[in-house]
């Protein structure tokens, strides 16, 4: 039996499933998918240990990987068959069957395609034995030959030596994965899991509205500088704060048997994980990832589609969009447990192919989303080190229309996270700027499950999509100046008299501050009060896809008395622009730090720090949070060398943060104590709590959702 179903694996050119899946499928736990390695065929003949990470307890094992444990285990069956069938696509290796053939000195034959593909980025070790080749086959198309001698697309080849010589090998990324996951990918990846009726979510939503009919609706509030001027008085440049605040999800009984968010009625995510798996990612930082990725994986659920995409010196697609039904998840977890590192890193390959699966698929998920990690700097694309500008620009690799100034509505945020103190922050920043995402800095390796679990937060509980707030001034002789509102997307139109702030997906209990500059004019002797502009906003439910509006048009309007004695300006206002000058600050003392001039940098901080302690909200939660971020900015310009470390991309963090108003995690923590959790929402710390605490694939009870609650640091304006 078992010989006859070997030929038909060999005849169909499937892929070879592991020896202990079939027991792993019957067990009452997720399998335990432990990566071997082959110390025996090295050559310099070092035992290599392993890291073995199970569902039921997904901590790294006292004794991790190193960057040389490439070499995987064949199974027995390719070992005897070697000859027979290509070690790389698993399809027979017979003559006259339109294949060239390559016979490498070791003897082992391949599809040429094949072999070269797998030798491209310098790799000279053969897949089957792990032998050390001295001649490798090339494509005219991914090299040049220049005076007899071959010109390689690898930033390590040596120039001087013969064309089939590689001296510098970078090992290429079919070397990260066991050969049971080196799945032939199609030219279209329009191959992801069907997607099922939203009827029950429908419903939920429909019941959710009908026990409150403001479930559903965006809270507007405005708040002007000053409530009044004096009739005699003209006021340029004033100032009115407009909040947005998103609606609170509703928890539901209609949960799903995985620990996740599934409490909340909510709408489905397909989300596509683009992660670093090059040699600077061996040991510890490889464990931890695969940890992290089990947290997600456990805490997406049925309705929920996961595709990952993997990276070193080129790029590859693990699975396509899957369900995260039980067995989704179980192959997954498998798929990422397999994983192993080395070679260089291409962040523009991996970029590429995850927004192609996303671009490509045949069905769409109401909410889509890209997590990208990364730890150190591009060595195929980059052509400078950190900071400088001549690099590749990233926002080019992504499709227009996913990028956030396409003018569509369909768009992909990516969130990007630099992980350690080489990574390519500039790079990462740009990326997540130009889609819509946010950047956050991991800088220490304990945190990266929680820096996930916080993102995952609001990827589970988007509540609005394609949000719209709509301005109009009232009075006729109302013109707008400016509106402060960030990243977000601005407009004037009308003679300046209408405006526009397209400000996308909102989270649950998510909230938005904007502030918008009017210039009024003096009152007639008439008016006591006057009204200067209507608010409202139209946007989309993900559940239902209908569009609604804000539910009312908030109209401002001022007093206009003949004297005003005490003027007391608002200290909601104040605080808002107290954020708008830090941010500012932030991206000054950025550019004079790039310019190489700390001292100058440092100053900028410096008086920023004194403006806001000086200001009316100067004891606001939020100024003594932004005085508190300015001052450690401060410190880590300290010097060239703490700059290059960590200041560039903690200042970084910031600005993403602060233009988005949305959580990023900064530095070595995502306690409530950093600034950047004065925009995180309940069910974010929900998932940084769960993390915390929580033991992947543990039988006990998850957490439960906590309610909906608000932060002292922002209050709402009255």
């Amino acid at each position: 039996m078992g010989s006859k179903w070997r030929k038909a694996k060999v005849a169909l050119g499937c892929i070879q499933l592991p020896r202990t899946l079939d027991e792993d499928l019957s067990s009452s736990s997720a399998a335990i998918l432990t990566t071997r390695y082959d110390a025996g065929r090295l050559s310099d003949g070092a035992a290599l240990s392993s890291t073995v990470l199970s569902p039921t307890d997904c901590r790294p094992s006292s004794v991790t990987p190193t960057p040389s444990s490439s070499g995987l285990r064949l199974s027995r069956t390719s070992s005897k068959s070697s000859k027979k069938t290509c070690a790389i696509c698993l399809n027979t290796v017979t003559p006259g069957q339109g294949h060239a053939i390559f016979t490498a000195e070791c003897s082992h034959t391949f599809h040429f395609n094949c072999i070269t593909s797998n030798v491209k980025h310098g790799n000279r070790i053969c897949p089957v034995c792990r032998a050390n080749w001295r001649e490798i086959p090339f494509q005219g198309q991914n090299s040049e030959v220049v005076r007899g001698k071959l010109r390689a697309n690898s930033v390590n080849w040596n120039r001087d030596r013969p064309f089939v010589q590689v001296p510098h090998p970078q090992p290429d990324y079919n070397q990260n994965i066991s050969p049971t996951y080196r799945v032939h990918e199609p030219a279209m990846f329009d191959d992801d899991d069907l997607i099922e009726e939203l009827d029950t979510f429908q419903e939920q939503s429909d019941s959710d509205v009908s026990e409150d009919n403001s479930i559903k609706k965006i809270e507007i509030r405005t708040c002007p500088e000053v409530s009044s001027i004096a009739k005699s008085a003209s006021y340029d440049n004033f100032t009115v704060l407009i909040h947005l605040k998103a609606p609170v999800a509703k928890l539901s009984n209609h949960g799903h048997n995985s620990p996740s968010l599934s409490q909340i009625s909510r709408a489905p995510v397909d989300l596509v994980t683009v992660l670093d798996v090059s040699g600077s990612m061996a040991g510890t930082k490889l464990a931890l990832l695969k940890r992290a990725m089990g947290f997600v994986i456990q805490h997406l659920g049925p309705h929920d589609r996961l595709s990952v995409i993997v990276f070193s010196a080129s790029a590859r697609r693990l699975f396509p969009l899957r369900r995260m039904t039980d067995t989704g998840r179980h192959q997954a977890l498998q798929a990422i447990n397999a994983l192993s590192s080395n070679g260089g890193t291409n962040i523009a390959e991996g970029l590429k192919k995850g927004a192609k699966v996303m671009l490509e698929r045949t069905y769409k998920n109401p909410v889509s989303s890209i997590i990208l990690l990364s730890d150190g700097q591009d060595t195929y694309t980059v052509n400078g080190p950190a900071g400088v500008q001549s690099r590749t620009d990233y926002n080019s690799l992504l499709p227009n229309s996913i990028q956030q100034n396409s003018g569509t509505s369909f768009r992909i945020p990516v969130h990007t996270f630099g992980f350690g103190a080489d990574h390519d922050s500039f790079s990462m920043h740009s990326i997540s700027e130009g889609s819509g995402g946010t950047f956050s800095f991991i800088e220490a390796e304990g945190v990266i499950q929680d820096a996930f679990a916080q993102c995952m937060g609001g990827l589970l509980s988007v509540v609005v999509q394609e949000l719209k707030l709509e301005l109009e001034c009232v009075h006729p002789h109302l013109r707008f100046g400016s509106i402060k509102a960030g990243s977000y997307q601005t407009r004037l139109y009308d003679d300046a008299r209408m405006g526009l702030v397209n400000v996308g997906d909102l989270y649950a209990e998510e909230e938005r501050d904007f502030l918008v500059m009017m210039n009024v004019p003096r009152a007639q002797a008439s008016v006591d009060e006057m009204p200067l502009l209507k608010v409202s906003c139209t946007y989309k439910d993900p559940i239902t896809k209908e569009m609604a509006t804000s539910g009312g048009v908030e109209v401002l309007k001022i007093n206009r008395p003949e004297k005003i004695e005490n003027v007391e300006v608002s200290v909601e206002v104040d605080k808002q622009r107290n954020r708008l000058k830090a941010a500012d600050a932030m991206s000054e003392a950025r550019s004079a730090a790039e310019h190489g001039d700390l001292s100058r940098a440092v100053s900028i901080l410096e008086t920023c720090r004194e403006t806001l302690s000086k200001s009316v909200s100067a004891q606001d939660p939020l100024c003594v949070a932004l005085i508190n971020e300015l001052k450690e900015m401060q410190d880590r310009m300290s010097s060239r060398q703490v700059y290059e470390a960590s200041g560039r991309a903690y200042v970084l963090s910031g600005l993403s943060s602060h233009s988005w108003q949305r959580a990023t995690a900064r530095g070595d923590t995502t306690s409530s104590t950093n600034l950047s959790q004065a925009y995180q929402t309940s069910f974010m710390a929900d998932m940084i709590s769960r993390s915390q605490t929580m033991v992947l694939g543990s039988s006990s009870p998850s957490p439960p959702v906590r309610p909906p609650r608000s932060f002292s640091g922002r209050p709402s304006p009255r």
